[in-house]
């Protein structure tokens, strides 16, 4: 899932703010993930459930993950320096870039153990009750973990927790499956045990290629999304003094996004008006959207005449000055 970022009316929410909602969230993560794994390693070996193991080993994943994101939150909010005049935001789309390949990984070696079972049915023993109670407590816990992360991701708008966010959700769904599994063992059915196993594996290598291709796009420079860039140029062309904008470009830059555009304006103003007119339009844009910087160049045009003095044409002019800052 990638998180909305849709245009508000609101500044967006202070760096500190986000990074201290980063880090408290995914502590609680490691608390959670730390006691499930294990508890479900230990009573799947116990209780012979390929099942429950599985899903403890994707608890295991969680965890590691878990660290991923509080190293990307850490460097990610550091300042711009000379090796990188842009800042780190980054650091958090290669996050996400890791926590894909983590699932992907995780995944595939599910589904390699769950076929090895199936290929070999007499080996499958008979699933002890216990089994069930842990998965179900893990399923509870799992979804009210996920539901705490989402919020405090939608709450700073960051697509890095967000990714990690459903990972939870992909646990509290494979420990259903896994239950599933479970009560078809206990009923006489052995084999719907390493079937959960197999389910749970497709699960989680479906969402690591998911999210290890989107941030994959993010690292190749992708613009942002046709709604955010409609509502750019709409506040860029609504600025005092601006009588029109063309070739508007974007970026990602983590969960932030890079802007240039040029803007046309009245040729007859001084250097001084049009850089005043090019650093208000930036402002505008970045108080009310997740944008990190906007590069203006200006092109100097013969302005319309006012309304109601007959018919006017916008001539075009040569190059103009590049805004600057």
């Amino acid at each position: 899932m990638e998180l909305d970022l849709s245009p508000q009316d609101d500044p967006e929410q202070d760096t500190p703010e986000r990074h201290a909602v980063a880090r408290r969230s995914t502590l609680v993560s490691v608390v959670v993930n730390l006691v499930l794994t294990a508890v479900q390693v230990v009573v799947g070996v116990f209780a012979h459930s390929q099942a429950l193991i599985a899903d403890g080993i994707h608890s295991l994943s969680d965890l590691v993950s878990d660290f991923v994101v509080l190293l990307a939150t850490r460097h990610s909010s550091k300042e711009a320096d000379d090796d990188h005049h842009y800042g780190h935001q980054r650091y958090e789309t290669a996050a996400s870039l890791v926590l894909g390949a983590l699932l992907l990984t995780v995944g595939v070696g599910m589904l390699w153990s769950a076929v090895h079972k199936l290929g070999t049915p007499e080996s499958i023993p008979h699933v002890q009750p216990i089994a069930l109670y842990v998965a179900l407590g893990a399923l509870v816990a799992k979804e009210l973990l996920f539901r705490y992360m989402l919020a405090a991701a939608e709450r700073v708008r960051s697509s890095m927790l967000v990714a990690n966010a459903w990972h939870a959700r992909s646990d509290a769904a494979s420990s259903l499956v896994v239950a599933l599994g479970i009560v078809g063992n206990l009923m006489g059915y052995p084999l719907l045990d390493p079937v959960a196993a197999l389910i749970v594996g497709l699960m989680v290598t479906r969402m690591g290629w998911t999210f290890g291709w989107d941030a994959l796009n993010d690292l190749m420079d992708r613009s942002a999304t046709e709604e955010q860039i409609t509502r750019i140029h709409d506040i860029l062309s609504r600025t005092p003094g601006v009588h029109g904008v063309h070739d508007l470009r974007t970026r990602k830059m983590g969960d932030m996004i890079m802007v240039d555009a040029h803007l046309e304006v009245d040729g007859d103003l001084s250097v001084r008006e049009g850089h005043d007119i090019a650093t208000h339009a930036r402002d505008r844009v970045m108080a009310k959207m997740p944008v990190l910087d906007v590069m203006a160049h200006l092109d100097p045009i013969m302005a319309p005449p006012p309304r109601g003095s007959g018919a006017h044409k916008v001539a075009q002019g040569a190059p103009g000055q590049q805004a600057t800052r």
